[in-house]
């Protein structure tokens, strides 16, 4: 069995081993960390869109010919929290093969110490979120 990619090991850990108080800080700053749409894409084809979320939220995960995974995220700036889980997944998530996403627990925020600093629905919506990309890359791989 893979494990979870090694940038987002470290996320995590980076995280579980905060002081309580900084959790939410360091959270909202990767919500600057998704990138944009690339151009052609602002329509969402073939994007998925996780109702889980409390706001609009669309993604996409590809497969590539080498076997790592390509994350795309639409969000919108106004909702900080989904955007940093959607952040800390393209971060964490860069470069990695099918089999690491597959391998990243489904309880990540959870094991991330975020349960105590924001509410269970948006850790429901983060879940969710992980939940779709790995439904997708599985699709992908038959």
């Amino acid at each position: 069995m893979a494990d979870m990619p090694a940038r987002l090991a470290e996320i995590v850990d980076e995280f579980a081993d905060a002081p309580r108080d900084l959790v939410l800080e360091m959270l909202l700053e990767y919500a600057d960390v998704i990138p944009a749409l690339p151009e052609g894409a602002a329509e969402r084809e073939g994007m998925e869109q996780v109702p889980e979320c409390q706001t609009v939220f669309f993604l996409r995960a590809r497969v590539t010919p080498e076997g790592t995974v390509e994350t795309l995220f639409d969000c919108p700036p106004e909702a900080p929290t989904t955007r940093a889980f959607a952040g800390i997944l393209a971060e964490g998530l860069a470069g990695a093969s099918a089999e690491q996403v597959l391998a990243v627990p489904d309880d990540l925020y959870q094991r991330m110490g975020l349960a105590q600093a924001i509410s269970p629905l948006r850790i429901r919506g983060g879940t969710a979120i992980l939940g779709r990309l790995k439904r997708q890359i599985r699709e992908q791989l038959g």
